[in-house]
């Protein structure tokens, strides 16, 4: 199946159209999370966290913490249906959850395969490094992960884009 990556304006037609089994939303603290009918807590996670790479006072970065508990809700998805992750333009968040679920599903796959996979699937996508550094680290990939995103460089500036359009990743690499 898929891990799909859209923008905040799109996730409710793709929730209510391609049907995935699970749904990440990773948006500013204090911004409105999209309401999916059928999707509970079991299978929407809500996460409040602003777009940094660097903590900075009164904002709410990525820590290990949230990232344990990103790996803890994606890697219960069992990729027979869709997995819908969004942030709010589909860039940076997303992307780099995104990364990190197929690589957590990938654990024998070539990082820089799904990172090129990745940019191949957009050319927007710029995942934030933070949330990737963490990832490799609590899943031992000792760097691999982060080389494999710097290989692809970053994508334009979200000011240039507005919003990405809406891609998919496959849910299975490396065999």
């Amino acid at each position: 199946m898929a891990i799909i990556v859209c923008p905040l304006s799109r996730a409710p037609d793709i929730a209510r159209d391609r049907k995935p089994s699970h749904v990440v939303s990773l948006l500013d603290p204090g911004s409105a999370f999209p309401t999916l009918n059928g999707y509970d807590d079991g299978r929407h996670l809500r996460l409040p966290i602003h777009d940094i790479e660097a903590e900075a006072e009164g904002h709410d970065a990525v820590n290990a913490n949230t990232m344990r508990a990103i790996l803890d809700f994606v890697t219960q998805w069992e990729r027979d249906d869709p997995i819908l992750i969004h942030c709010y333009a589909g860039i940076s968040r997303s992307t780099a959850t995104a990364f990190i679920t197929a690589c957590a599903h990938n654990s024998h796959a070539d990082e820089e395969e799904i990172a090129f996979t990745l940019r191949a699937a957009s050319s927007t996508a710029s995942p934030n490094r933070r949330f990737i550094a963490l990832a490799d680290a609590e899943l031992g990939r000792g760097g691999r992960m982060s080389r494999a995103i710097d290989a692809i460089g970053r994508g334009p500036h979200w000011s240039e884009v507005g919003e990405a359009a809406p891609f998919s990743l496959p849910a299975r690499f490396g065999g």
